[in-house]
């Protein structure tokens, strides 16, 4: 079991997701960003592993406007050296790496424009992961997208244009329950045609779900996933009091954390937290796990 927080590390002061305006690129500009955000990258990975955070999501931003027409530079060439290092170290330290395209990557989007638009947002993630010479079980996370009026017909255009991606994009990409729209029911659905993995959302599954015991959807989502998937990957996460349904907590609820793990006490997981304070929680959880003898 390994944890975990994305994108940005508040204690070095460290995000490797900075970017400029669209209207100021050069590739100049854009090689200056991507060595600062490598080189911030690398530095979040070294306070993680002295901290024993092993798993981390790697922010959209890495390689700005890498799917953007406007980009002229083979950036997995001109960074082949710095991204091998970083996979190379990355690997040494059997750290755990995802990522999480915004929510404008929408695969059943009823726009053929979005939905290419999309695909090219989640090949270039895809390739930075493969750039750094991870295996499958660095994974693409997505939603599963919009609903449009028409539930059934929404499940069968992604379930469609899934089966057209490529097969090296499909072997990192997996789903999430969501907090409005799509529930472990439709992931598990959305599965059976297409082997894609679900990750358990557990705060999303507190604002939608079918009325099922939550471990016993937890167990049909882990089972999703196949060997060379890795082990399951799940987000936490509570509802921060007194904002909108589904608003990610500031800081960890230790006891319901701790509630969390003896329930799935059977399980071996990999854990993202999703909330606000990032390395913090993280932090707060290990010492949770460690009263639990869960490291």
């Amino acid at each position: 079991m390994r944890i975990g927080y994305p994108c940005i590390n508040n204690s070095i002061d460290g995000t490797s997701n900075g970017t400029f305006r669209l209207k100021s690129y050069s590739q100049e500009r854009l090689i200056e960003v991507v060595e600062k955000n490598l080189e911030a990258l690398m530095a979040i990975i070294q306070f993680n592993i002295e901290h024993d955070l092993l798993f981390f999501r790697i922010g959209s931003s890495i390689i700005p406007f890498a799917s953007h027409p406007v980009c002229d530079l083979d950036w997995s060439k001109h960074f082949a050296r710095k991204l091998t290092n970083i996979g190379d170290f990355i690997k040494k330290h059997n750290i755990r790496i995802s990522m999480h395209p915004d929510q404008f990557v929408v695969i059943n989007s009823l726009s053929a424009d979005i939905v290419q638009r999309s695909v090219a947002e989640l090949e270039y993630q895809c390739k930075f992961l493969n750039s750094l010479g991870l295996e499958a079980d660095a994974k693409l996370q997505i939603h599963v997208g919009g609903m449009y009026g028409d539930k059934q017909a929404s499940i069968a255009r992604f379930i469609e244009n899934y089966k057209s991606l490529s097969e090296n994009l499909k072997k990192r990409l997996v789903i999430e329950n969501d907090d409005r729209l799509y529930s472990v029911q439709d992931c598990l659905y959305i599965h059976e045609a297409t082997n894609i993995p679900i990750i358990f959302d557990n705060l999303h599954f507190d604002c939608l779900n079918n009325h099922e015991n939550m471990l016993d959807a937890f167990k049909l989502t882990a089972s999703t996933w196949k060997e060379n998937d890795g082990i399951p990957m799940i987000d936490y996460s509570t509802q921060e009091p007194d904002a909108r349904v589904g608003n990610h907590t500031k800081t960890i609820d230790e006891q319901h954390f701790a509630n969390f793990l003896k329930l799935t006490k059977d399980f071996d997981f990999d854990i993202m937290l999703e909330i606000k304070d990032k390395e913090l929680s993280a932090l707060k959880a290990r010492e949770v796990m460690k009263s639990l003898n869960l490291l």
